[in-house]
């Protein structure tokens, strides 16, 4: 079997009704966006405490400044960045596992050059690891596929062959995949299209076309009987298609302020969808009833359609997609209150505030815990049992409120679990944190 088949049976009572990749063959192990859709660290001893000067086991500077996701495999962790006044170069950068050194760098040119400031996506996409190495996507249209030596396997410009690549505040969408096909969503402002490529040579499968909306949110495979379905949320749209042919096969309506989240697998043809609350979104105010639980199903002339199966009355979220906690859907509003509702019913369980105030990154569950992670870069560490909040951590001191960290790099965009470390990432450093001395 391969490191990383994709398949749909459940893991457990820790995550049931979730989705999971198989990378059992080659631990540690996160390789991609979200762990492929799966946002649990099982079997994983994560840290519950940590500050500057506790349980961090390295540090690691990255050339530049990014945002996208670390991805882990092949003992090796990845990140992405740019750097220049125009975001000129593109970064994929490797480091040790054990020790966070760096490995290896590949520099390319931005086909997109554009001003390099905090409003627009800087390397937002994540990347991916296959069985033989990884592939990277940026923004400004640049697709590599890399060995785990950082030998180029091969490179396209998607600028070059599709054209200007032009969207409000940049693209976001990271990498999915298959066993043989990377998926890239390039949601442009026209004529957005979704690419197939054999993840083996970079041979194009086939290329559909985007949804037509604006979004920052990544596509995801939901498992769907015996098959997945593509699934890319655009604001006020959700789309399915066939990945083996990139034909749409359902599209969903009944939503708004749905830009940001990415769809979240809940077994067979169910996932969570996220909507904000107003922050740079349309309509605020009814952002709740666009929360909830979809379910994707096929009629009797053999058509497929999606409707929520409950809708959230008071959770909202933010950049932070909802994820699976047990036998609940949990959800972080941007104040950082977080909102637990049974996964069956959408019935709310618990609501807490956390010390960990507003997420962009997809919260992690492990066994009984979930862990929040602070855009200004506390992570607040939240028990399953009871609700309560165990612990607020961080890698750095707390930023002045002048919002110099935003301007400086210091904002935490992303975390991967992978035993013995949480490794959290922030615009241009690498933190691994271990369970230490606790």
């Amino acid at each position: 079997m391969s490191d990383f088949h994709r398949f749909s049976l459940p893991l457990g009572l820790l995550v049931s009704f979730a989705t999971a990749i198989d990378v059992v063959a080659a631990p540690p192990s996160w390789p991609e966006f979200q762990n492929g859709g799966q946002a649990v660290a099982a079997e994983v001893n994560l840290p519950t405490h940590w500050a500057p000067d506790q349980n961090i086991a390295w540090t690691a500077d990255i050339v530049g400044y990014g945002q996208s996701a670390p991805i882990v495999a092949h003992d090796q962790i990845v990140v992405t960045s740019t750097s220049g006044e125009n975001k000129d170069d593109y970064h994929v950068s490797a480091y040790a596992f054990a020790s966070g050194d760096l490995r290896w760098q590949v520099d390319l040119k931005n086909p997109s050059p554009f001003k390099n400031t905090p409003m627009v996506s800087r390397a937002a996409p994540t990347a991916i690891a296959t069985d033989t190495g990884y592939i990277a996507f940026f923004e400004g249209g640049a697709l590599i596929a890399l060995s785990p030596e950082g030998k180029t396997l091969w490179q396209k410009d998607l600028v070059a062959e599709y054209g200007k690549i032009e969207a409000r505040h940049g693209l976001s969408a990271s990498l999915e995949q298959n066993n043989d096909l990377v998926f890239v969503w390039v949601e442009r402002g026209e004529e957005p299209y979704i690419l197939a490529f054999n993840k083996t040579d970079g041979e194009v499968v086939w290329k559909a076309p985007g949804v037509g909306s604006t979004s920052w949110a990544s596509p995801r495979l939901i498992p769907v009987g015996s098959s997945h379905h593509l699934v890319c949320s655009a604001s006020g749209k959700i789309v399915g298609l066939d990945p083996a042919s990139g034909d749409r096969l359902w599209e969903f309506s009944d939503i708004s302020n749905n830009t940001s989240c990415t769809p979240m697998p809940v077994g067979d043809g169910q996932f969570l969808i996220g909507a904000s609350d107003g922050r740079g979104e349309t309509a605020a105010g009814a952002a709740a009833a666009s929360n909830g639980l979809i379910e994707i199903s096929k009629g009797e002339d053999g058509k497929f359609t999606a409707a929520y199966k409950w809708q959230a009355k008071k959770a909202t979220s933010t950049f932070g997609s909802p994820v699976v906690a047990g036998d609940t859907a949990a959800i972080v509003n941007r104040t950082g209150v977080l909102y637990r509702l049974d996964l069956q019913t959408g019935d709310q369980v618990s609501i807490a505030r956390t010390a960990a105030g507003g997420i962009w990154a997809t919260p992690i569950v492990a066994g009984d815990r979930i862990y929040l992670f602070g855009n200004k870069g506390t992570t607040s560490v939240v028990s399953l049992t009871d609700g309560k909040e165990i612990a607020s951590n961080r890698c750095w001191d707390a930023e002045a409120e002048s919002g110099e960290g935003v301007r400086s790099g210091s904002v935490l965009y992303a975390a991967a679990a992978a035993s013995p470390y949480l490794v959290l990432r922030r615009g241009d450093k690498l933190y691994a944190i271990s369970a230490g001395d606790e």
